[in-house]
């Protein structure tokens, strides 16, 4: 569990492990350099799960300086001892039998490089389960191009310490979409399992400032403008033509989708005006490309509007919708 400003947060997520009703785990949490109190929090919650039950499982605390999520993880990831390793970020939390059931899960798809549970995207108003896609091996880039949410998402993941320690854990310095990155390059190499019950929550009912995915980072800590080095692994990988091809539209897919607000921003307007020349537009629809070709202003004020109408949509649902 990578920690790191999430106070009001992680007890929720620190809870929802020790309830689990599988006791055969271990859990570390690595605190990234939390400013807000997150740290004393967790270690209150792990001193009151120790003195309620007569049994624990073994919990390590450690702290380090700033270094990002991806940098988190792995610390924890290469400590532990563990021969499957799941990932719970501080602010998402999982059923109670997300680890029994997974533990069940595994044996029946023994060839898998990663297994994943389907996941319940969380917001008041708009909580429903993420993905659509039936139990067993999966297509990875097809299940995603099909769906509206990620078929691999971090918090309903359990991935063989063997594979993991393959690829060397996540990118370090990318802060936002690492996990893509390491669950892309490990399904050119390894097939993905996925079990069709929602068994964690994606917790997006947090606030914007403490949100990865809602800020512009520079671009060298995002991962689409790191993806050459992928497309170069797929190019030299015994993936099939037709697989390649599925692989290249997604990433063109995630491009169209991720670049519009680097795009309209005059700091990266060139560099993501780069990355978009690589998409293979004739793949996509008319409208999709027009996007990109209309003023730069009317789409500002547009994103703007938009925003500002979802932000007194959320207020409003807030006000009926009991959390």
């Amino acid at each position: 569990m990578p920690l790191y400003n999430k106070a009001s947060f992680v007890r929720k997520s620190l809870e929802s492990v020790f309830n689990q009703t599988n006791h055969d785990w271990e859990l570390v949490i690595v605190d990234d350099g939390s400013t807000d109190g997150s740290g004393q929090v967790a270690l209150q919650c792990i001193d009151e799960y120790k003195a309620s039950n007569e049994t624990v499982c073994p919990v390590t605390f450690i702290s380090q300086s700033n270094a990002g999520v991806g940098a988190a993880r792995n610390h924890g990831a290469w400590i532990s001892s563990g021969e499957f390793l799941c990932f719970l970020d501080a602010d998402d939390w999982w059923d109670k039998s997300f680890l029994e059931e997974m533990a069940a899960f595994i044996p029946r798809f023994p060839d898998a490089g990663l297994y994943a549970s389907n996941y319940i995207y969380y917001k008041p108003g708009k909580t429903h389960v993420a993905v659509r896609c039936d139990t067993g091996y999966i297509n990875y880039p097809e299940v995603y191009l099909s769906n509206s949410a990620m078929p691999v998402w971090t918090g309903a993941v359990a991935v063989p310490r063997g594979v993991y320690d393959e690829f060397h854990g996540f990118p370090e310095g990318v802060k936002l979409g690492e996990d893509f990155l390491l669950w892309f390059r490990i399904a050119l190499h390894h097939p993905f399992a996925f079990y069709d019950k929602p068994l964690a929550y994606y917790n997006n009912d947090v606030p914007v400032r403490l949100r990865a995915t809602r800020n512009l980072h520079d671009p060298k800590y995002h991962m689409l403008f790191n993806l050459d080095p992928l497309v170069g692994e797929m190019t030299g990988s015994c993936v099939s033509p037709e697989s390649k091809q599925t692989w290249t539209r997604l990433l063109d897919r995630l491009r169209i989708n991720g670049l519009i607000d680097y795009w309209l921003d005059s700091r990266f307007h060139e560099v993501a005006a780069i990355e978009l020349e690589k998409v293979d537009w004739t793949r996509f629809s008319d409208h999709e490309r027009d996007e990109y070709e209309k003023s730069v202003l009317w789409l500002k004020a547009k994103r703007q509007f938009m925003s500002l109408a979802a932000a007194v949509r959320q207020s409003i649902i807030k006000l009926f919708v009991k959390r």
